[in-house]
């Protein structure tokens, strides 16, 4: 059997049983690099040890020895397909059934969890309050997307795509700052663990937003909103969701059936359909106001230590750290640039055990970059504002694009300085080699 595949095995079952690697070492009285090297498939563990994986993992020994190594890794996606009222998203999930099928992906789709309680009879105004039915929905959400993952990792597709009809974070939208905090402490979960463990995030624009004429009440017996509120509601949906490393908002600019050939192109454009590239342009911008940036409701903070490892084929490697207050999750990216802006991009979440092993592959001719974003969603974009300690003149402003010729909208109270977009110094890269002097000098 390939040491590779039996370790990935492994370690999706050690993360299905909600286990750390040093409670697995602990019990099997190893050290914690030894269940590290299992699971990335530099070592083995012997009989012994695979009798008490078996019975810590509850599988049988049979089956852990009979692991087939030509099987097929299912790689999963987890995306949530959210918005506003009456902004199409029934329809939109038959395009992704259709279009998705049609390229070899297995599709499940979780079905909205507020709608099937609402019009079971659990609502808002049935509960005790509207914390007891958002606890109660983000119970049966989190249970539900735990046994759709669960049966994906049995299928024999290799490729399986889990859509979310709304995520975990839509439930911020309708309660109050200090009720959704009570929400996640009852949860026994985080802000962060929750926003971040989809990998990408969609938002449709509400019809009530520049498509006035097409919302309507009819086709939901759980929408009660008037336009008003609807887009209220749909920029605090946006508001929730900002700080997800990609979340993008398609808006109703063009019709209805462009609008979602848009979704489409954003989706297949995050999954590499056909190949994952990044389109991202680069600007050096006039230092903020960290005071104004902080009061936006749809303007996040996040933390982020990034490490550069040693190169593989031309290849750049990067693990980062991304959170705020100690509660971060952990991504490993690898990219090759194709040209000044366009770059094939794959990403791949890793636990905290697996990012401090990374650690030690850290290239050590450059430094750890560490810097402070603000997540920020205007005028139907997504921008990422990056504050580093070694300026305080200027900062660089980022935004990711599905096209090249794409138009950027950018926020009127964003002074721009010049764009750095082909600027090989002000790449990551480059930072980490060498912070160069900040261009903006003092008047």
């Amino acid at each position: 059997m390939k040491n590779i595949n039996f370790g990935n095995y492994l370690y999706q079952l050690r993360k299905s049983n909600k286990l750390t690697q040093r409670y697995v070492a602990y019990q099997l009285e190893v050290s914690d690099k030894a269940v590290s090297k299992w699971e990335m498939g530099k070592s083995k563990p012997d009989l012994d040890k695979l009798k008490s994986l078996a019975a810590l993992y509850n599988v049988s020994l049979d089956e852990l020895l009979s692991f087939d190594s030509d099987k097929k890794q299912v790689k999963i996606t987890k995306i949530v397909l959210t918005g506003g009222s009456c902004a199409g998203k029934t329809t939109a999930l038959s395009w992704i059934n259709n279009y998705f099928t049609n390229r070899g992906y297995t599709v499940l789709f979780v079905p909205e969890t507020a709608t099937e309680l609402i019009t079971n009879g659990v609502a808002p105004w049935t509960c005790g309050t509207s914390v007891d039915f958002q606890v109660t929905q983000m119970k049966l959400q989190k249970c539900k997307e735990q046994l759709y993952e669960a049966a994906a990792r049995t299928m024999n597709n290799e490729k399986v795509l889990i859509v979310c009809d709304r995520g975990m974070l839509d439930s911020k939208a309708y309660v109050k700052d200090v009720e959704f905090k009570k929400i996640l402490k009852a949860l026994n979960t985080t802000e962060i663990k929750e926003r971040d463990e989809y990998d990408a995030v969609f938002h449709l624009a509400t019809a009530a937003k520049g498509a006035e004429a097409a919302y309507t009440l009819s086709n939901n017996a759980a929408r009660t909103e008037t336009p008003e509120q609807a887009r209220v509601l749909d920029d605090k949906v946006i508001s929730a969701w900002t700080g997800h490393p990609h979340f993008r908002i398609i808006d109703n600019s063009t019709d209805f059936e462009e609008k979602l050939e848009r979704l489409l192109k954003e989706i297949t454009t995050f999954m590499g359909e056909p190949v994952p590239y990044e389109i991202e342009r680069k600007f050096i911008i006039y230092f903020p106001d960290i005071k104004e940036l902080e009061s936006m409701p749809n303007c996040t903070k996040v933390d982020i230590v990034q490490t550069y490892l040693k190169s593989v084929d031309d290849t750049e490697r990067r693990v980062r750290a991304r959170g705020i207050a100690g509660d971060y999750m952990y991504t490993l990216t690898e990219k090759r640039k194709v040209s000044d802006i366009k770059r094939i991009e794959v990403e791949k979440r890793i636990t905290q055990d697996e990012y401090i092993q990374y650690l030690m592959e850290a290239d050590n001719r450059l430094h750890p970059i560490h810097k402070i974003r603000y997540c920020l969603s205007e005028n139907n974009q997504y921008f990422e504002i990056d504050i580093y300690p070694e300026w305080d003149k200027q900062a660089i402003m980022e935004i990711e694009l599905s096209d090249e010729n794409e138009k950027i909208q950018t926020p009127s109270f964003i002074n721009v300085f010049k764009e750095v977009t082909e600027d090989e110094s002000y790449k990551n890269y480059s930072l980490a080699s060498n912070m160069p002097k900040q261009l903006i000098k003092k008047k």
